[in-house]
């Protein structure tokens, strides 16, 4: 019963992810199923076929006097219908909202745009359409946002990932604290789990890397993976979004790696970097920028490879699924019927796949945010060089040669 129940709900997340707002059942329907579209960033939860869930719009706006100001909204269909914003797919259309099968005059988009006449096509939810609700926002008028702090959809999952991660080591923390753990064996399922994935980081990945300077720096690893981890596990579920997937999520994570590498660099890794040793002297200036770009490429590497992965994985599944609908529109129901059992089964094993580089790409991210602050903190020989030449000359002086005896 639990195999079975399993299978449903992966299947029926399969179908979640990739079900188009609007699809209709007849082929007649001629909406195109857009993978890029339903894997891409919003300011909104598809909760799909239910309407949206919109989230706060945040911004700082720059007015025509040149005063600044905090403009907060409490989603974006708030933000368009109080007439303080415009979609900017309005720009160049006017008042007349059209939906699938419904029509809403409105006056503050004529007005803003200046009397242009229009109509701006898509699905019609609430009293703006998904086109509106997808695009972003512009004040209008002589004003201007000089910094968009809204809630966007990988945002939220992004907190919900730190939350989870706080109230996972919460818990953990208060049952060490009561000496579970540590006076007696881990008790449990849930603290035996977790404690087995610290040490292996610990052990296995951590301390070959730093050393004695594991206990410095492991917070932040374990940090980095489990928020990983579950920012990854957190785009497997239904309705859920891979905040992994945003570059922007990424970069950070790869910045904070980046911080700690060179806060924590040796004097002789700094020297190795912009006065290497052991080579001649008219080269090292040609060196030295090869050697910061090396610096700099280490986190860009690290930010892209998290970031293709886990988006490239999700865009498969949903391309897969998409074949169905494709189907259905260039051949009828009938193709889409019968294509359907393949394109779920193919989807169904890159979902299992998905699971694991979950995990992998967690485990990659850790291990080479590892060796690249361990690359920089350990306390390289800084006579190596020195220490070879004097062999050299030992080697080739008299008294270091071998007396062989007649």
């Amino acid at each position: 019963m639990i195999k079975r129940a399993s299978i449903f709900v992966l299947l029926a997340q399969l179908t979640l992810l990739a079900l188009p707002r609007g699809v209709a059942a007849s082929s007649d329907d001629q909406e195109k199923f857009d993978a890029l579209h339903h894997s891409a960033n919003a300011y909104y939860l598809d909760i799909a076929p239910l309407d949206p869930i919109e989230l706060p719009r945040i911004f700082i706006v720059r007015y025509e006097d040149g005063s600044y100001g905090l403009n907060l909204f409490r989603s974006t269909s708030s933000a368009i219908l109080n007439g303080h914003y415009v979609s900017e797919i309005d720009a160049g259309h006017g008042g007349e909202v059209q939906g699938d099968d419904h029509e809403v005059e409105g006056d503050t988009h004529a007005e803003t745009q200046g009397g242009i006449t229009g109509e701006i096509t898509g699905e019609l939810i609430g009293e703006i359409t998904t086109a509106q609700l997808e695009g972003h926002l512009v004040p209008p008028g002589g004003s201007h946002v000089v910094l968009d702090l809204s809630i966007s959809r990988h945002l939220f999952f992004a907190w919900l990932a730190m939350g989870i991660v706080l109230l996972i080591m919460t818990r953990l923390a208060g049952m060490y604290k009561k000496g579970i753990g540590r006076e007696t064996a881990p008790r449990g399922l849930f603290q035996n789990m977790f404690e087995g994935m610290v040490v292996f980081i610990r052990d296995d990945i951590v301390k070959p890397n730093l050393g004695d300077k594991t206990d410095k720096y492991l917070p932040y690893l374990l940090t980095a993976f489990f928020f990983i981890l579950t920012a990854n596990l957190l785009g497997l579920v239904p309705f859920g979004a891979t905040a992994t997937s945003n570059l922007m999520v990424t970069v950070v994570l790869a910045s904070f790696t980046f911080v700690f590498t060179q806060l924590g660099g040796t004097k002789t890794y700094w020297m190795h970097i912009f006065w290497p040793p052991g080579i001649p002297t008219f080269v090292k200036p040609i060196l030295m920028p090869v050697e910061v770009l090396g610096i700099l490429t280490k986190p860009v590497a690290l930010a892209i490879r998290l970031f293709a992965n886990m988006t490239a994985g999700h865009l498969v599944i949903l391309s897969l699924i998409g074949l169905i609908f494709s189907f259905t529109n260039i051949f009828g129901s009938g193709a889409g019927y019968g294509v359907a059992p393949v394109s779920v089964a193919f989807a169904l094993f890159i979902y299992f796949l998905e699971l694991l580089v979950s995990f992998i790409q967690a485990y990659v991210f850790t291990m080479l945010s590892a060796l690249f602050i361990g690359m920089a903190i350990q306390e390289h020989e800084a006579h190596d060089d020195a220490h070879q030449e004097q062999q050299i000359e030992a080697s080739a002086s008299p008294e270091a040669e071998p007396v062989f005896a007649n």
